[in-house]
């Protein structure tokens, strides 16, 4: 008891001494007269000290007052019950029943029984539902055994009238559903051995075991006042009191693990209830103890059950996490994905758009303001995200500084909300500024699979985050464009229009992003040489003359000398250069053929040509879209590269269906 203050501590041990000897006496010299030291009365006085420590400590312990109050309460109503039996009956040849001592004898278990569960709900805080139920399964075993061993005995001894029936059968009861409950609070902790419910049941114990050779000596006709077996009624209630000056187990104790004992011992005292069921159906056993053990194995059915509402709902919540940011509370980049496969196989009817959002700025915002008001700011973000998408899509957080939405536009156009979902996720304040890049892909349209929708997006985000950086070349081609749109706007509207098929062809073949980029800057260039050619040869309503045609076919060297006058653009003039080559070695200006056109070139060509095909004419009608894929068909293997025409037919379906979500068309393009 190393909590306890040394006086008690020389208290008890002077109680315990006491009593050994008693035990020893009694044990083997029972009618020997050793004097006052083992007097009748001296054992009243142990147990008035018993109680009274147990009360003083209910004093000194505030959190545990009531629990030890209730307690040492009990104790003393058994001593005061045991005083006037010592000093009324102790000579009294047939012990009336009942009789004031037995008031105080059966007072104890309601008033122990209270303590001890204010004591379990104390020391038990927070303990799972699993474990109360292996506590109640372990009560009832124990309290079967109990029914099956003595109340049968007691009910034999029992007077016939009916308050002695009762007052002889409360005892036995209420040592079965005392010592029940300590070995049930023992179970309902995880049968960690906290030493106060260890000294507890050992007291129990021994209480039961005093009691009940008393009720099977009584039975027999053999019971006698000073009898062997009394001290451990003595033992067991000193033991009671001394637990409590038992060293408090720290609030903070971790709680039990699950393990092969946690299971092991609740299918234990489940044997031993269906021992005794099995023992009844081959030997007379009372109703109470059949009852008991039934109960037991009902209680280990409902242990079963929580068990299993445990597991479900832990499967749950591994599932939620596993699928969840821990931060934002928004699916993270696994449940995007599961989003994913799930979408695209069902939107052909009703396209989806993925995006995704990469915030600028949130490094120096992290490291100016510290990592947890950067925390704070995604929490923010998150949520604008989340609301702003709220009956449109769903938001995620991919990771780190990384966000993405997956909506169906329906009728809207497509970028004001992508636009909408990147004003979410910016923030100003004084000090710092955090706004985000983005890129979005149109699903199925665009990819047919996951990864390459985020592939694609990915590329389109860091594309335009690299934008806002312009590089040399960039800049060059931005300077020769706006010449271009000055000199000749149909040339200009012409060019874009190539470009974005000629992308969409190389993002089809899925060519790495830096040549995507090489193949747009060049169809955006491929007719910068026309500038040098006389409006009245480009414009001409009639056939070309073959000194015109030479004019012609000068211009993709003019372009590329224009273009290679930017160093950053070399690669981009070397395109455009043999944007009218043909297939089969019969363009110009090299006369090269097959796969020595560089794949630029080649797919810029068939871009160019299908654009010029749908183009109204002074001199020609336009073509449906239907007849120039057609033709670019019929030339495959001859003027145009054939795996480049059956990529551009893909290609070209599928950016019609884009422009159709994003805007109406206003008419059909230009082509120069």
């Amino acid at each position: 008891m190393a909590s306890a203050p040394r006086p008690v501590r020389w208290l008890f041990l002077l109680l315990a001494g006491w009593l050994a000897l008693a035990a020893l006496r009694n044990a083997v010299a029972g009618g020997f007269d050793v004097g006052p030291l083992f007097d009748r009365y001296v054992h009243d006085a142990v147990l008035l000290l018993a109680g009274g420590s147990c009360v003083l400590r209910a004093v000194l312990r505030r959190e545990e007052r009531l629990a030890w109050g209730l307690i040492g309460a009990g104790v003393l109503a058994w001593t005061f019950g045991e005083i006037y039996y010592t000093g009324v009956l102790w000579t009294v040849e047939t012990v009336p029943v009942p009789s004031p001592a037995d008031g105080g004898y059966l007072l104890m278990p309601p008033l122990v029984l209270a303590g001890l569960v204010a004591l379990f709900r104390v020391r038990t805080q927070g303990v799972p539902i699993t474990l109360r139920a292996d506590g109640l399964t372990a009560a009832l075993a124990v309290a079967a055994v109990s029914a099956a061993i003595v109340f049968e005995t007691a009910l034999d001894y029992a007077p016939g009238d009916p308050l002695g029936i009762a007052t002889v059968l409360a005892y036995p009861i209420s040592d079965l559903v005392l010592g029940g409950f300590v070995i049930g609070a023992l179970a309902g902790a995880g049968w960690r051995l906290d030493r106060t419910w260890f000294v507890l049941g050992v007291g129990f114990l021994t209480f039961w075991l005093a009691d009940s050779l008393y009720l099977v000596e009584v039975a027999n006709g053999t019971y006698e006042s000073g009898n062997r077996f009394e001290a451990g009624w003595w033992i067991g209630l000193t033991l009671i009191a001394g637990a409590a000056w038992q060293p408090v187990p720290a609030p903070d104790a971790e709680p039990p693990r699950e393990g092969l004992r946690l299971i092991v011992m609740p299918l234990s005292f489940a044997m031993v209830g269906l021992a005794l069921l099995i023992y009844g159906c081959f030997a007379p056993l009372n109703a109470l103890a059949i009852l008991l053990a039934a109960a037991a194995l009902a209680a280990v059915m409902a242990r079963l059950i929580f068990t299993f509402r445990e597991n479900v709902h832990m499967l749950h919540v591994s599932r939620d996490e596993a699928v969840s940011d821990v931060l934002t509370g928004l699916p993270n980049r696994r449940a995007l994905t599961r989003d994913l496969e799930r979408a695209i196989p069902g939107v052909c009817d009703q396209p989806v758009v993925l995006a995704l959002f990469d915030l600028d700025g949130f490094k120096l915002y992290n490291d100016t303001f510290g990592h947890p008001a950067g925390d704070g700011l995604l929490i923010r973000l998150g949520a604008n995200l989340r609301d702003y998408l709220d009956g449109r899509g769903t938001a995620y957080r991919i990771g780190g500084d990384e966000f993405c939405a997956l909506f169906v536009p329906r009728e809207q156009v497509v970028d004001p909300i992508v636009a909408g979902a990147a004003s979410a996720l910016s923030e100003r304040g004084e000090g710092f500024a955090i706004s985000c890049s983005h890129g979005s892909v149109l699903l199925p349209l665009e990819a047919t699979e996951a990864s390459e929708a985020l592939h694609i997006a990915d590329q389109r985000m860091y594309a335009q985050k690299n934008a806002g950086r312009a590089s040399a070349s960039r800049q060059s081609k931005d300077v020769l464009v706006r010449a271009l749109a000055e000199r000749n706007l149909e040339l200009s509207s012409h060019a874009g229009y190539v470009a974005a098929l000629s992308e969409r062809v190389a993002r089809h073949l899925a060519l790495p992003v830096d040549v995507i980029d090489r193949i747009r800057h060049a169809a955006e260039l491929h007719d910068i040489g026309k500038v040098a050619i006389p409006d009245a040869i480009l414009s001409k309503p009639g056939p070309l003359s073959d000194s015109e045609w030479e004019f012609i076919r000068r211009h993709t060297l003019i372009g590329e000398r224009i273009i290679a006058a930017a160093p950053a653009l070399t690669e981009v003039a070397a395109i455009v250069r043999s944007t009218h080559e043909r297939w089969d070695g019969t363009g110009y200006p090299d006369l090269l053929a097959g796969p020595d056109i560089p794949l630029g070139s080649r797919i810029i060509s068939v871009a160019d040509s299908f654009s010029a095909m749908i183009a109204e004419r002074c001199y020609r009608k336009s073509r449906s879209p239907e007849l120039a894929l057609r033709e670019l068909r019929d030339c495959a293997g001859t003027q145009f590269d054939p795996v480049v025409v059956e990529a551009f037919c893909t290609a070209w379906t599928e950016y019609e269906a884009w422009r159709a979500v994003q805007a109406p068309a206003e008419g059909a393009p230009t082509a120069g």
